[in-house]
Parts: C-alpha cells; structure tokens; sequence
C-alpha cells in the first residue's frame, strides 16, 4: 500500500509541477495583451500621396492623402489606397503575431509570424519568406455596374406589380 501512495504523490506532485508551469506561461498574458493593443504599422505609397496606419487586429486607424493625391484620377488613388492599407494592415498582423510568438511560441511550439505570412503570401500572391507588407499589385479594375433587371428578366422581380393576383 505503501508503493501505491507512493505513486498517487508522486502523480500529484507532477500535476502541481504542471499548474506552475502553466501559470508562468500565462503570467505575461496582461503585457502581451498591452503591447499588442500599442501595434502600429504605417504604410506610405512610393510617390508619397497616401498614407495608411493600422492598429491591432489590422484596424485601419488613420489615412491620410497627400494634397496632390487628388491629381491621380479616381481609379489610381483607389488602387494606391487600397494597395497602400493592404500594406499597413499586413505590417500590424506581422507585429501582432510577433508578439504572440515572444509570449507563448515557445511554450506551445508554434510559430505563429511564419503562419502569418504563408497566409499573407497565399491572400496576396508573394513568397512567404517576403513580407507581405511590402506586396505590389496590379491596380483592380472596377466591377462595372450592376443593371436593375426589368419586369420580364427575373420571374421574382415584384417591383412592377402586386404578388398576389385576383
């Protein structure tokens, strides 16, 4: 009986070993939390008419157009903001993930800026070892408009009449 008491201890002592340990790992949470809520990532387009900063989570928290922006026309600058947010709003993901990884990559194994980017690279058509933040994409063509359908092109088109026929 003695052997099994033995052993009961000894389980319970590596269970409490387990607790501290976890404890530890979770001690840093309140910090990462704090340093990830203080991410920022600024992007600026090559010839200087936009810039966009993202927050944590990639939240797009200021943009801002310099006074010759307008000159562009409205299909250029639409494609350098959204070029130049894509950009902020990796470069906030990649610190985020950072962060994480300095807090619990190790503790957990994972790598979580290396998911991160084979992600960015998968979404935005690079190489995972480049950063994501620095992609350059063809300006997107506008969808070209969409046309209300008249009575006679969809059988549920109501607009023209009541539903119900007496």
């Amino acid at each position: 009986m003695s052997a099994h008491m033995d052993q009961l201890i000894a389980q319970f002592e590596n269970f409490q070993a387990k607790v501290r340990q976890a404890e530890a790992s979770f001690a840093g949470v309140d910090d990462m939390q704090e340093r990830i809520a203080q991410v920022q990532s600024t992007a600026t387009a090559p010839d200087g008419t936009v810039t966009v900063v993202a927050g944590a989570g990639g939240t797009v928290t200021d943009i801002r157009l310099a006074p010759g922006a307008v000159r562009l026309g409205s299909d250029q600058l639409a494609a350098t903001i959204m070029r130049t947010l894509r950009q902020a709003v990796a470069g906030a993901v990649q610190q985020q993930a950072g962060i994480v990884d300095g807090a619990f990559g190790d503790a957990f194994g994972v790598n979580i800026s290396a998911q991160v980017r084979e992600a960015q690279a998968e979404a935005f058509g690079t190489h995972a070892d480049e950063p994501a933040s620095q992609e350059q994409q063809p300006p997107q063509q506008a969808a070209p408009p969409r046309r209300r359908p008249s009575p006679g092109d969809d059988d549920d088109y109501f607009d023209q009449g009541t539903v119900l026929r007496r």
